[in-house]
């Protein structure tokens, strides 16, 4: 029955299409992302996305250098140059966010959905230290505003459906703007049982539910000033995780901010922007949905943050320079309770994560320069000062089980340098940069306490006597473009030392019922990792244009053993058909056998795979309302496969039909 009103849905789409005289062209769909991605729900005529209510998760994947770790079919973990979320700095509007669970079940991208985002910037290394420290790469979501136009009330409604895991998405939107005045709100609220892997294998626990509500409103104090509030409650239940061992009964997420704007033609300072922010969050991890466990858990953690940035362009001749002084005051606390099989042994508690506190304040300071029409070149330095503080005294007791002589308090200075040339002229352009960068370790890395990682089954014990990871980039970037003909190459390689990763300490036992044993979180003296891709694109017509990419990455440690999660050989292909009034995609992607797998920090090879999909549109106009239909299906041949970044191998998604309907009423 699904699949009938699923094709009633496209016939009556295509019925539509024919029946409208006077619709706006279609932008060309593309599988291959710019480091600026648009995902503005507001934005309807934006057609890059296949599905206009994909998840967050969907849009991130379209870039080159990012991947998405899956542990379910929910809050995917970003990945970008082959870093983890570790190695990067992900903000929300430029706000500092952390998670809450030690297994990584939260990443910050989960807690926003497309509703709520103007657009993602994403840039590689030390270009992406605008907002703090990393040494893979920055991404801000930013968060969406209107604008004091005076148009009145308007609304947007929103559905979507997939076959697969009988997905189904609603969502309103609700918006006032007057001349010195505007009010903001919408909700969104997604929900899907277990999926389908190709050959109809249900994948068990990887269930989900949730919802996101913002509420924003602006109001102008003058022509060049306004003041912004912005609050975003973010909800999910029964969220299942398929690649691990326990599930997630809740993850809330409460983000705040107040924003004022400062904006001038004239003076030196050409735009001054202050945030003011708050954010907690509350996870919870339990295996009560569990047949059976050797033993029944209950993980909660909690992250609290309260921060400011203030941000200013200044213009002077031939300099545009950029000034971010920021900090953030971050609580993280993290427990695990197990439960005693035998009622005259008591339960077992402890600190996974020892409420530690994190202080940080820094200066990011960025000049480009344009030497000529041909030529500019940019610069930029973070400066950073980074504290560390054990605030539960169980916790710090113990970690100097471990660690004897540890303090409660640990003072970090960190440092970041970019810099790259720029040459352009008719039709080619081409970026030469480096960088320096460093980071301190994550909360899990310095102070986690018999962190279980089903991944390579064993559990982890953070060190707080690691130093700074540091890293050394090189990147370059050329494109040339001839008529109907874009052509262009882009690689990072970057030199990590004192690159934090787990090592095996055979003289401490496990305390997971089933760990293969320990490993501690230590330093290898370096690591190297390499990225490369061919983009191109090809307009055969006004209505008919061809784009591909493949990447080859690498990544290798001092101890010669292949890094893990680094990506095979990868590509992708694309036919688009574009009219005034329907656009049409075809899209081939798939990774190559994943020869360079490491065994020894728990991989396992990954066989070669190729999909295909089918992504369709029309744009259609009833009297003054815009009606966006988005419809098609993805592994059209219900291909079973996994990708090198699915955890523990989890297969995903078989055919899946889907559909996508967007309201827009003036």
């Amino acid at each position: 029955m699904k699949y009938l009103v699923f094709i009633s849905l496209c016939f009556f789409c295509s019925l539509s299409f024919f029946a409208q005289e006077n619709t706006p062209v279609f932008k060309k769909d593309t599988t291959k992302l710019d480091k600026v991605i648009i995902v503005a729900q507001r934005k309807l005529s934006n057609y890059r996305q296949e599905k206009t209510l994909s998840s967050i998760d969907a849009y991130l994947e379209k870039a080159n250098q990012v991947t998405m770790i899956k542990r379910g079919n929910y809050a995917w973990e970003p990945a970008l140059n082959n870093m983890t979320s570790d190695r990067l700095n992900v903000t929300i509007d430029g706000m500092q966010i952390f998670g809450a669970c030690t297994d990584k079940m939260d990443p910050i991208t989960s807690y926003v959905d497309v509703s709520n985002l103007e657009q993602v910037t994403i840039n590689s290394g030390q270009e992406g230290t605008e907002n703090g420290h990393c040494i893979g790469g920055g991404m801000d979501l930013q968060i969406a505003s209107s604008k004091f136009n005076g148009s009145g009330l308007k609304t947007s409604a929103d559905l979507g459906y997939e076959s697969n895991g009988n997905y189904s998405i609603a969502g309103l939107d609700l918006e006032y703007s007057g001349d010195t005045f505007y009010l903001t709100t919408d909700g969104i609220f997604r929900t899907s049982d277990n999926y389908i892997a190709g050959g109809n294998q249900e994948v068990p626990y990887s269930q989900f539910q949730k919802y996101n509500i913002p509420l924003q409103s602006g109001y102008k104090l003058s022509n060049n000033q306004k003041l912004e509030a912005h609050i975003i409650y973010d909800k999910a239940t029964d969220v299942g995780y398929p690649a691990l061992p326990m599930d997630v009964s809740l993850a809330e997420a409460l983000i705040t901010s107040v924003t004022h704007h400062y904006e001038s033609e004239s003076a030196l300072i050409t735009a001054l922007e202050t945030k003011l922010y708050f954010n907690t969050i509350t996870h919870i991890m339990d295996d009560s949905n569990r047949p059976d466990v050797p033993i029944r858990m209950d993980m909660p953690g909690w992250s609290d943050t309260y921060g400011f940035y203030s941000k200013a362009t200044l213009k002077k001749n031939k300099h545009d320079f950029l000034v971010n002084l920021n900090g953030f005051y971050n609580r993280s606390l993290a427990e695990m309770t197990m439960f005693s099989n035998d009622p005259d042994q008591p339960d077992m508690f402890m600190y996974t994560w020892p409420d530690v506190r994190t202080l940080y304040s820094g200066l990011f300071v960025k000049d480009h320069i344009s030497l000529n029409e041909n030529e500019n070149i940019s610069g930029g330095i973070r400066l950073g000062y980074h504290k560390n503080k054990i605030a539960n005294e169980i916790g710090l007791n113990s970690l100097k089980i471990f660690y004897p002589d540890i303090s409660d308090t640990q003072n970090r200075f960190l440092l970041s340098l970019s810099g790259d040339y720029t040459y352009k002229r008719d039709y080619f352009k081409a970026t030469f940069g480096l960088g320096y960068g460093e980071r301190a370790p994550t909360v899990s890395e310095g102070y986690g306490f018999f962190l279980f990682n089903s991944f390579d089954r064993y559990d982890y014990i953070g060190n707080p006597t690691l130093k700074n990871e540091k890293a050394i980039e090189i990147n370059t970037k050329t494109s040339y473009t001839f008529k109907s003909v874009k052509l262009g190459l882009e690689s990072a390689f970057f030199y990590i030392s004192d690159y934090i990763i787990g090592e095996i300490d055979d003289s401490i036992n496990p305390m997971t019922i089933g760990a293969n044993g320990v490993r501690v979180y230590n330093a290898l003296s370096h690591a190297s990792i390499f990225n490369i891709y061919l983009n191109s694109s090809f307009e055969f017509s006004e209505k008919f244009s061809f784009n591909s990419s493949v990447g080859y990455n690498y990544g290798k440690g001092s101890n010669n053993e292949n890094l893990p999660l680094i990506k095979p050989f990868s590509y992708l292909a694309e036919v688009n058909y574009n009219t005034l009034k329907f656009n049409a995609a075809l899209q081939l992607e798939g990774n190559g056998n994943q020869s360079k797998y490491s065994l020894f920090y728990g991989e396992n090879k990954t066989p070669a795979y190729a999909i295909l999909n089918l992504n369709l549109g029309n744009l259609v106009y009833l009297n003054s309302n815009k009606l966006v239909f988005k419809y098609g299906v993805e592994n059209i041949l219900d291909t079973n496969y996994s990708t090198f970044s699915d955890w523990n191998n989890i297969p995903r998604q078989g055919r899946n039909f889907y559909i996508n309907l967007s309201i827009v009423m003036p």
